[in-house]
């Protein structure tokens, strides 16, 4: 079992910057960081292993997230830079206790934390 608590939301101006974190119970193989904005799909941001930490970043975002892990603390965090107001989503942590072959997908995670809501404003 695996138990995944964000923290870190919150209201941010265009620009800025904010640092998401979940604390992770448990052991995963692999977590990510998923975000679904009003009427939209739940979208992948970031994903990383827990195993060898290889990151991996949608292409929209690239450049201006960084996700990682903190082994002695147990936790994921990802940091948001540049923010722009199409950032604005709940943002969601994401764990699979398997390894993914695809850790942009929704469906090859099994845990999730409850989200925690990021604004953005221009």
């Amino acid at each position: 079992q695996v138990r995944l608590v964000e923290s870190g939301g919150g209201s941010v101006q265009a620009g800025g910057s904010l640092k998401l974190s979940c604390s992770v119970s448990g052991h995963a193989y692999a977590m990510g960081w998923f975000r679904q904005a009003p009427g939209t799909e739940r979208e992948f941001v970031a994903a990383i292993s827990w195993v060898d930490g290889i990151p991996y970043y949608a292409d929209s975002i690239r450049g201006r997230v960084t996700i990682a892990r903190d082994y002695p603390r147990n936790t994921l965090t990802l940091q948001m830079k540049r923010m722009r107001s199409e950032d604005t989503a709940v943002y969601y942590c994401a764990a699979t206790i398997y390894y993914n072959k695809n850790p942009n997908v929704k469906d090859e995670y099994g845990y999730w934390g409850q989200g925690t809501q990021v604004t953005v404003s221009s």
